[in-house]
């Protein structure tokens, strides 16, 4: 006999997550990985204790409110093989860079506090030093498949391998070229979005 699964719970159990998550990576960012607690989560949170525990241990959830603020929303695997990937995919050619370059920028500014503390979590637990290197090869099948659709459209010329070019776009639209430019030199967020379209197109996209 099949269980019962109510929506409305699902729903609302969906909206706690994100609530705890999100209160995650304020924490996370503000208190780093080592000061931060479950408890300082769900206070900020406005859930129980326990609740927070139910919805993972601190690495758990320190990777999972990654994902949700990069990405929108969680997911499993590479982001082109998800909803991302499939508005890419009825994009007009001329539209792909400015999609790419939007969203990267506006999800470096998200993740921007909370990147250093996965290195730093990874630097002292095997098993988020795991889960980054999971995301490290998430982020390099994106890369290939970001240049694959370049070039598939028509919009890259260069006569550059894709691995090359998935070297080169990773580097330019890495979290670090944000904490660096906006964080530290201090450029504007549009200042910043008109520097990847020129980077991608001048790195990437030509010879």
């Amino acid at each position: 006999m099949t269980p019962y699964v109510s929506p409305l719970r699902e729903a609302q159990a969906a909206q706690t997550r994100a609530r705890i998550l999100d209160a995650a990576i304020r924490v996370f960012g503000e208190a780093g990985y080592s000061g931060a607690s479950l408890g300082r989560i769900a206070n900020e949170a406005g859930v129980s204790l326990e609740t927070v525990k139910q919805n993972g241990p601190k690495a758990a959830l320190l990777l999972a409110g990654f994902d949700h603020a990069f990405a929108g929303s969680e997911g499993e695997g590479p982001l082109h093989t998800r909803e991302l990937g499939e508005m890419a995919e009825e994009l007009d050619p001329s539209e792909l860079l400015p999609f790419l370059v939007e969203f990267v920028a506006s999800a470096n500014a998200r993740v921007a506090r909370l990147w250093p503390r996965l290195l730093e979590a990874a630097a002292g637990d095997d098993d988020v030093a795991q889960r980054l290197r999971e995301l490290q090869a998430n982020r390099r099948s994106d890369m290939l498949g970001a240049v694959a659709m370049f070039r598939g459209r028509g919009v890259c010329s260069s006569a550059r391998s894709d691995g090359e070019l998935a070297d080169a776009l990773s580097f330019v639209i890495s979290p670090e070229s944000y904490t660096q430019l906006v964080a530290e030199a201090g450029w504007s967020e549009e200042a910043y979005h008109a520097w990847l379209v020129r980077a991608v197109e001048r790195v990437v996209l030509t010879d």
